[in-house]
């Protein structure tokens, strides 16, 4: 009897220091407060260029957050793409489109969305971003005529599209006429070539005579000019090529004084200076595009990105101290080489020139390109071989106009074929020669 006693003692004393270590348990574990917002990026104050951005939420702790809440989440101005915590992570990482310039956009998350890891809610947070403007000034004072079509294409940008066609070669309307025969209606642009510079004035060139230039400038027309620069490969060479390859004129030299490069360059500056102080008294505006595809490397100015910065300035400057006012400055990406880019204090637009590819694939090249130059117009420079304007426009890929390349006679690959033109010249934004304001 006694040790039956002294048993249920024993149990009796177990069970009541048990339940004070279960006391002591539940009473000693701290509360784990909710997650504290640190950081966001890109930051609230932060200008966003068009396209998709990442949104990176950081916390002091782990956070919880199921992907199916994306719902609650509100982001005005903009489209929530996803929304997710990888693993286990501090992070909530939100992906969104943001399509439209000028707009500000306000992410707002409600209260215990986000919960730490006891499932104590985070407060309610709301951030705000602003998407880039577009550049109103041009970067030089332009002449009365070359305001006139700065404007106009700034008016037009992302609601219709402007035609454009390449000169045969150099100084000359024969592919425009040829679009005309096809189609009944002019391009609205034409565009010419200085590749010739080193042969004029002679009796089969002579860029002093802007007649062609200038008829079709009086008949309405917008002019375009490119220079293919043709340099002598090598130190008082008579042989000229623009192409790198084989070519020994180095564009890391081009502003070394006392170098035979830095002699050609700047005789060749002065020399353009003075054909395009021609059409500048003949009070014609023009889209002036330098250094194409620099980024490419195939041209001597694409040795290097700071080489070709270095030049494009200097040209700015310098015909910008000859009083030629009346040119927009157009640079040319190849996608993904902004480091080659001068800085949108020396470029009005940016094109891009685009060969065989179809029509997803230049409306993805649109969206790159509009997602690191937003702020700037962005236009198809040089194409051939690409799919129709009608697709290209319905896909996304908003021009300011288009610039097919010329086709050689018995070309097996056409650039832009009959039916192309056909196709882009039916559309009704897509705007010919005829359909353009005086810009006199």
């Amino acid at each position: 009897m006694v040790k039956f006693n002294k048993f249920i003692a024993g149990v009796a004393l177990f069970s009541v220091l048990l339940a004070a270590c279960d006391t002591d348990v539940e009473h000693n574990i701290a509360q784990v407060a909710a997650p504290e917002f640190q950081t966001i990026s890109p930051e609230s104050s932060e200008v966003l260029s068009l396209g998709k951005h990442t949104i990176t939420l950081t916390f002091d702790k782990n956070i919880f957050f199921a992907s199916s809440y994306i719902d609650k989440l509100e982001l005005t101005g903009a489209e929530l793409v996803s929304a997710e915590v990888i693993g286990s992570s501090n992070q909530l990482i939100i992906t969104a489109n943001f399509p439209e310039r000028d707009k500000e956009c306000t992410l707002t998350i409600p209260e215990g969305v986000i919960t730490g890891p006891n499932k104590m809610p985070v407060e309610a947070m709301t951030f705000t971003f602003k998407t880039c403007s577009l550049d109103k000034n041009p970067v030089n004072t332009l002449t009365t005529e070359a305001m006139k079509v700065y404007t106009f294409l700034q008016e037009n940008y992302e609601s219709k599209i402007i035609s454009g066609m390449m000169a045969n070669v150099a100084w000359n309307t024969e592919k425009s006429e040829q679009v005309y025969q096809w189609t009944g209606k002019y391009p609205a642009i034409n565009c010419f070539d200085y590749v010739h510079l080193q042969s004029s004035p002679s009796n089969w060139i002579d860029y002093s005579d802007i007649t062609p230039v200038k008829n079709w400038s009086d008949n309405g027309g917008i002019v375009s000019i490119m220079w293919h620069w043709n340099v002598p490969v090598a130190e008082g060479s008579t042989s000229y090529a623009f192409y790198a390859e084989n070519n020994g004129f180095d564009a890391d030299k081009a502003l070394v004084e006392g170098s035979w490069e830095n002699k050609v360059f700047t005789a060749d500056l002065e020399k353009c200076a003075g054909y395009l102080k021609l059409l500048k008294d003949a009070n014609i505006p023009v889209l002036w595009r330098p250094f194409h595809e620099a980024s490419g490397g195939w041209f001597w100015w694409g040795r290097n990105a700071s080489s070709e910065k270095a030049i494009w300035i200097y040209m700015f400057d310098f015909f910008k101290s000859k009083g030629l006012n009346n040119l927009i400055w157009i640079w040319t990406s190849q996608v993904g080489d902004k480091e080659w880019y001068p800085g949108d204090q020396y470029v009005d637009i940016v094109g891009c020139d685009i060969y065989n590819k179809t029509t997803a694939e230049c409306a993805a090249q649109y969206s790159q390109i509009i997602k690191e130059f937003g702020n700037k117009i962005i236009t198809l420079s040089e194409c051939g071989s690409v799919g129709k304007i009608s697709e290209q426009w319905a896909s996304g890929g908003c021009w300011s106009w288009f610039m097919p390349w010329y086709d050689n006679d018995g070309a097996e690959t056409l650039h832009a074929d009959k039916a192309w033109w056909e196709d882009a010249m039916k559309q009704s934004y897509v705007i010919t020669r005829d359909k353009l304001p005086s810009f006199k």
